[in-house]
């Protein structure tokens, strides 16, 4: 027998222990690879044994920083939610956004009821591992847009950023500029879009010297902040992509001796939890960062029982106004 494995690995370009785990039904091998090898035992008369789907109580969660409020509420969501359907959460912190196969190739090995990534977007080969083990894949707040047949959850980002800028235009803002988040992202992407969207529809001109391209973050928020602040003629408002962004922000205005909203008005976008807390309390867009996670491992449980789902899940976005806008002052 071991000859005979020995033989069909060479024939088929691989090591034994991988044709020992196509012949068993192992999971940990890539689509691509399992065929060939299939195909390989086949012709000499093996027979690949099907593969039983074990339920393990187990549901794998990636993530990539913890540290963040907003992080922290979407896992607290998947918690709630994993405990409602009697499943022990498994979290991995990992700080590569991209790079998510390390962690299927793991859980598929290991076993798992689904697996929920937040941002993060498993390759084609790793998806494709994870369909032939038959466990489910759900994506929060994907990075990218995701491929066909993969169903994600995210927020309303275009809306709640169009809300944003609408409400400051509303006050009577003409001059307002943006701290965007990353526009290698879909959700910055979509934040931009509906900012200008929202401009544009009002006829408040864009001017691009007041759209400061970044990433989130309370450095980035300060950052920008301190570039709009050097310009002749300086915004009335500020839209940050982001309540980091927004803190970052406000740091850079009081630096400046400036008063918010009575200088500059400021609004962010998220409704993490000190945002009630800051002076002023921030106005800003509530994303249902709890519910996403919760919603995630609901599709996950309903996908394991064979439920077809949608494509892709938006949940609303909410204004919030509190202190840090108001109307600008009169010239």
């Amino acid at each position: 027998m071991a000859v005979q494995l020995a033989q069909i690995a060479e024939e088929a370009g691989v090591s034994v222990p991988t044709v020992s785990k196509v012949l068993n039904s192992r999971p940990d091998v890539a689509s691509a690879t399992r065929k060939r090898v299939a195909e390989v035992l086949t012709r000499h008369g093996y027979t690949v044994r099907s593969r039983a789907r074990v339920t393990t109580g187990f549901l794998d969660v990636r993530i990539v920083d913890l540290d963040r409020a907003w992080s922290e509420a979407v896992v607290r969501g998947a918690a709630e939610a994993s405990k409602r359907h009697d499943k022990d959460l498994v979290l991995t912190v990992d700080p590569d956004p991209e790079n998510c196969d390390d962690w299927v190739h793991h859980a598929v090995e290991r076993g798992s009821d689904g697996l929920l990534s937040v941002v993060g977007v498993p390759s084609d080969e790793a998806r494709e591992l994870l369909a032939e083990a038959g466990i489910p894949l759900v994506i929060v707040d994907p990075l990218r847009r995701v491929p066909e047949g993969t169903y994600s959850v995210a927020a309303t980002n275009f809306q709640g950023a169009f809300d944003a800028a609408q409400h400051l235009i509303s006050l009577g803002h003409r001059r307002i500029a943006t701290i965007t988040g990353p526009l290698d992202q879909a959700n910055g992407i979509a934040r931009l879009a509906g900012f200008q969207a929202a401009m544009l529809q009002s006829g408040v001109p864009v001017d691009d010297e007041l759209v400061i391209r970044t990433h989130y973050g309370v450095d980035q928020g300060y950052a920008a902040t301190r570039r709009l602040l050097a310009l002749t003629e300086r915004p009335t408002a500020i839209f940050a992509a982001s309540d980091d962004s927004a803190l970052g922000s406000i740091r850079a205005l009081r630096e400046h001796g400036l008063r918010i909203p009575d200088d500059i008005s400021v609004v962010g976008f998220d409704d993490i939890p000190h945002s009630q807390w800051t002076d002023p309390p921030l106005t800003t867009i509530r994303q249902p960062l709890a519910q996403m996670g919760s919603a995630a491992v609901d599709a996950l449980i309903r996908s394991r029982a064979g439920q077809r789902l949608a494509a892709h899940t938006e949940l609303s976005t909410t204004l919030v106004v509190r202190s840090s806008s108001t109307a600008p002052a009169a010239d």
